[in-house]
């Protein structure tokens, strides 16, 4: 009690003299590492401290003895989330996992279902120390001084996402997910890219549902690189200009930060062509990123579960993707060919096993589920993994300049031999909703 007084008034301080950045937490039980904020099974969020589980419901802590630090850790059966009220930026984050008399297996992922690290399991006695880089972000624009100047216009659904709420989540997942400590530092030389695009781009909050977006992270090298996803669900190039979520990246991209461009299947829909100010928006996108001395690259929309007679995908999204590739040459920029890639890598799953990579389940797979669901647009885990993967070999084939911050978890990756879904691990949020994202 004594230490959670001490790091309230510290966290008094720091608001009234600029809000706390970083932050020592020893999980566990009664003994606490010198300079560490104790964190207990008990220790659920509060908003006036700062910091807390989002739900400590089946939390259990353990303490076996020996170093106060990694000799105690906090577990359970069920996912666990804990969130620190931190301001936005780019934050290193290194934890303590394992258990100093038995193993642990532990899925790591952030925000609104972010993958950082993926099924990290430690020896009987282990103690792993791990680092991610983690990008924060807030809806409010601000000039160069941090003065307010604006807001990102926020959809009805984005109030309940994880990455809009002045708080860094850290979701711990997995059969026997143990962590001893969470160590949290900005970040300030990190590279980062930022993603723009719809909802086969954003962060989805929601199982059964994912996009390449939220599985970039992992692909990366952390300290190097950071991954800042602004994507939304439903949006065109014109929708995010209107709802001020390019503007938001304009006041914080530097030089050297990559502006990642998917449009297409919204810009798409009925009235809309590649000559109603896609081009123009695109062009005028790619000029102010260089501009602001940032590397603009271009991802063409990958494409819809559409197959033909023969087997073959069809093309579904007109000339989007072909306007896309013509940009990129005229303003030479790099160019992702998600769509090409989709292409082969859907042919080569084939109509049926391609379901396998979409949302597609049976009725009452997931709560109030009543109906079945069949979507030959949005992509389940599986599917959002092996589209990252193309996006990584492109990057990698092409030997553009990021491929040198490629981690190891990329492993040669074949279009035509698409990895075994049986095979992909993913052990599911606590978040689950059946109810399609916005945008086809």
């Amino acid at each position: 009690m004594k230490k959670e007084l001490s790091f309230l008034v510290m966290l008094i301080c720091s608001l009234y003299f600029g809000q706390q950045t970083s932050f020592k937490f020893d999980f566990g039980g009664e003994r606490v590492e010198k300079g560490f904020i104790p964190i207990h099974s008990t220790s659920k969020f509060d908003r006036k401290i700062g910091y807390g589980f989002m739900d400590i419901s089946g939390l259990k802590s353990v303490d076996n003895g020996g170093n106060a630090l990694t000799g105690d850790f906090i577990t359970s059966d069920k996912p666990f989330y804990f969130s620190v009220a931190i301001p936005e930026g780019n934050y290193d984050i290194q934890l303590n996992l394992g258990d100093t008399k038995g193993t642990s297996e532990t899925t790591v992922r952030v925000e609104n279902r972010r993958l950082m690290l993926n099924d990290i399991k430690t020896k009987q006695g282990e103690i792993v120390e791990k680092t991610i880089t983690v990008h924060v972000k807030d809806s409010i624009i601000r000039n160069q001084n941090g003065e307010k100047i604006g807001m990102v216009k926020l959809k009805p659904r984005e109030t309940k996402y994880l990455h809009w709420d002045n708080l860094l989540t850290i979701e711990f997942n997995d059969k026997a997910p143990k962590v001893c400590s969470i160590i949290i530092q900005p970040n300030k030389t990190a590279k980062t890219i930022y993603l723009t695009g719809d909802s086969t781009v954003v962060d989805a909050q929601y199982e059964p549902w994912a996009s390449w977006g939220q599985m970039l992270p992992y692909f990366f090298v952390p300290n190097e690189v950071v991954i800042a996803n602004y994507a939304e669900s439903g949006e065109t190039l014109k929708a995010f200009e209107d709802r001020h979520r390019i503007d938001k990246i304009w006041t914080q991209i530097k030089s050297g930060d990559y502006l990642f461009i998917q449009f297409g299947h919204n810009d798409q829909k009925a009235g809309n062509s590649t000559k109603s100010g896609y081009r123009k928006r695109l062009k005028e996108w790619i000029q102010k990123a260089k501009q602001l001395g940032a590397i603009p690259v271009l991802v063409t929309s990958m494409n819809r579960r559409v197959f033909d007679d023969n087997n073959k995908i069809v093309n579904t999204l007109d000339d989007f993707p072909d306007a896309m590739r013509e940009i990129a040459k005229e303003e030479r920029v790099d160019l992702i060919d998600l769509n090409a890639s989709s292409k082969t890598l859907f042919e080569a799953m084939g109509p049926e096993a391609a379901k396998k990579a979409f949302v597609y389940y049976p009725a009452n797979a997931y709560p109030n589920q009543p109906n079945a669901l069949a979507d030959d647009t949005h992509f389940n885990p599986y599917g959002a993994y092996e589209l990252a993967k193309c996006v990584v070999k492109s990057i990698v084939d092409q030997n553009l300049p990021l491929k040198k911050y490629i981690s190891k978890n990329y492993k040669n990756f074949n279009l035509n031999k698409p990895d075994d879904v049986e095979k992909f691990h993913w052990p599911e949020s606590v978040f689950m909703e059946s109810l399609k994202p916005d945008g086809n």
